[in-house]
């Protein structure tokens, strides 16, 4: 019997031991060897889970990396002990999100498995830890390639958050200077300066707008003074944030909303109508994660810094109640 942690009821989160199903020819098993608590882990427990049946479960854990342990025969490319990482996006039994598998387990089946697609190899010397990371800063990429930057613009990066973080990681890596990171959290901001940010402001501290105006300088849209500002980006889905950003946006700014929003916010339309400022939306990474994983070898020593604790998948439950607080960023379950 595996362990797997599912969701039963709003709150109620369990580290069950269940069966494997039995795998087909088209199938991979997956000894799993690391996995990461996501955001979305956590609002899905807020939720009770998504697509659960009444008196069902719902397994969780999308972040996974480990070794292969069964390859069915229809698979090709695919040998034993191969090190692998997981791309929930592209399995067809979205593991960790609604499905019936999800990777905080011991062993996971990957339904209709292809190698380049759902699974992808871990570079030699890579870590299990750190290819388990390449899930959240796949969605962080994305986020950074919806902004279409162009070289020497400025940016602020709401929410230092594990996503956050990553993005700050990549905007650094392509060589943005002009980067500001804004969080609550003077540990999470702490991180984000040592990620290499031009900047950071907790806005219960200090002014924002008048801050950016320092840093970024200002801007003219018809007799108001604006931020000069280029793009912002929001990883941290406080209902406050847009219609702040509209606010003090300049002439035709823009901004990426990455952050789950659970609830309608208020938008001020009419100041938006001025600034032609471009709204616009990232989710998940349609094409991201390749270029993540090859990245890693070179990247390896920062991409590690964005890990903050370790927990057994024994402990699996009291590191979801770490993963909650701004003390963490990514919170790492070793499952074996």
């Amino acid at each position: 019997m595996r362990r797997m942690l599912n969701i039963h009821e709003v709150g109620d989160v369990r580290l069950d031991r269940i069966a494997l199903p039995e795998p087909g020819a088209g199938d991979v098993v997956v000894d799993v060897q690391a996995c990461g608590i996501c955001g979305s882990d956590l609002s899905y427990i807020k939720m009770g889970g998504i697509y659960r049946q009444p008196g069902g479960v719902t397994p969780i854990g999308h972040e996974a990396a480990g070794t292969v342990s069964y390859v069915g025969a229809e698979v090709s490319g695919v040998e034993l002990g191969q090190r692998v990482i997981i791309n929930p996006m592209m399995t067809p039994s979205a593991i960790g999100s609604g499905g019936p598998e999800g990777a905080f387990t011991d062993q996971v089946m990957v339904a209709q498995a292809q190698l380049g697609q759902n699974l992808l190899d871990i570079p030699e010397g890579i870590p299990f830890e750190i290819a388990a990371l390449a899930e959240p800063l796949a969605v962080a990429m994305h986020g950074v390639n919806r902004a279409n930057l162009q070289p020497g613009e400025s940016v602020v990066v709401f929410g230092c958050g594990p996503i956050g973080l990553g993005m700050l990681l990549w905007l650094a890596d392509r060589g943005f200077t002009q980067t500001v990171a804004v969080d609550i959290s003077d540990e999470r901001l702490e991180r984000a300066r040592q990620l290499g940010v031009l900047a950071t402001v907790n806005p219960l501290q200090e002014n924002l707008t008048e801050r950016l105006k320092a840093l970024h300088g200002t801007g003219k849209v018809f007799s108001r003074e604006t931020v000069g500002t280029d793009v912002y980006i929001d990883a941290a889905g406080a209902p406050n944030i847009l219609s702040d950003v509209i606010g003090m946006a300049k002439y035709q700014s823009r901004m990426v909303v990455t952050a789950a929003y659970m609830k309608p916010v208020e938008m001020p339309l009419g100041t938006m109508l001025t600034t032609e400022m471009a709204l616009t939306t990232a989710v998940g990474y349609p094409t991201e994660m390749p270029e993540v994983i090859a990245a890693m070898p070179r990247l390896q020593r920062v991409m590690a810094s964005l890990i903050s604790h370790h927990f057994h998948l024994d402990d699996v439950v009291a590191a979801l109640g770490v993963a909650a607080t701004p003390a963490s960023a990514k919170v790492m379950i070793d499952i074996r």
